[in-house]
Formats: structure tokens, C-alpha cells, sequence
């Protein structure tokens, strides 16, 4: 049993993997303001060309 607490003890101090989640949830969070810049972009660049094709 005590083995037991130890190892759970270990477990419970090791940040480690807390760390990497970390690091995966501010890597998601790019992901997403990248890509709501980019549908954001896309749209107003669309629309210039779209301006700049019906002036030729």
C-alpha cells in the first residue's frame, strides 16, 4: 500500500505532462486566430479583386 501512495505521489508531482497541454491548447489557439484571419483576409482580398476586375 505504501508503494502505492508513493507512486501515485510521484504521479500527482510531475508536471510534465501538464506542460504539454499547455503548450497543445496555445497551439490550438493559434490555429484558430490564424484561421479566422485568414476567412477574414480572403473575404476582404475577394472582394477587391472583384472591385479591380469589374473597373477593367
Amino acid at each position: 500500500m505504501e508503494m502505492l501512495k508513493k507512486k501515485m505521489m510521484e504521479l500527482w508531482s510531475d508536471e510534465e505532462g501538464a506542460t504539454m497541454v499547455e503548450y497543445g491548447l496555445m497551439v490550438a489557439l493559434i490555429a484558430v486566430v490564424v484561421a479566422v484571419a485568414a476567412t477574414t483576409l480572403g473575404e476582404a482580398i475577394a472582394t477587391l479583386f472583384g472591385d479591380v476586375e469589374a473597373s477593367l
